[in-house]
């Protein structure tokens, strides 16, 4: 029997959670500040200053290689913002969240073999209600 490699320790859970509440808190205090209905990019660069500010450890547009049928893909894709090396942090801004923006992130989950994911849409009058958390099993 082959061990699962989707098997997550409840430390590295707890760890995820305690990242994930402090880049929320990070992304609130953006929205606070911003409001509603810029550019993704404006509010990309603006929460990876407040998790500078708060000192919460981050890689921004993180390039991510998958492997296919034995070959190695490079730079397939890019996380938004990878927290602390457990969060993967895909950011929107858009009118609304759609089913695929969260097949989206369980994807990227899934390929880095990650727990917890968020998805954060900024255009929303309360950011509370364009945050999305998603495990992956």
């Amino acid at each position: 029997m082959t061990p699962d490699r989707f098997a997550f320790s409840e430390e590295a859970k707890a760890d995820a959670d305690e990242w994930s509440n402090k880049l929320i808190g990070a992304a609130i205090e953006v929205h606070r500040h911003l409001g509603p209905g810029l550019l993704e990019g404006a509010y990309e660069e603006c929460l990876c200053r407040e998790l500078d500010l708060r000192g919460i450890p981050y890689l921004r547009q993180h390039p991510v290689n998958i492997e296919y049928k034995g070959v190695t893909v490079p730079n397939a894709y890019r996380i938004d913002v990878f927290v602390a090396d457990l969060v993967v942090v895909e950011l929107k801004s858009v009118s609304s969240l759609e089913p695929i923006h969260e097949a989206q992130l369980l994807t990227y989950l899934r390929l880095t073999n990650r727990w917890l994911g968020l998805l954060v849409n900024f255009n929303v009058p309360v950011l509370r209600d364009g945050v999305k958390r998603r495990v992956w099993r």
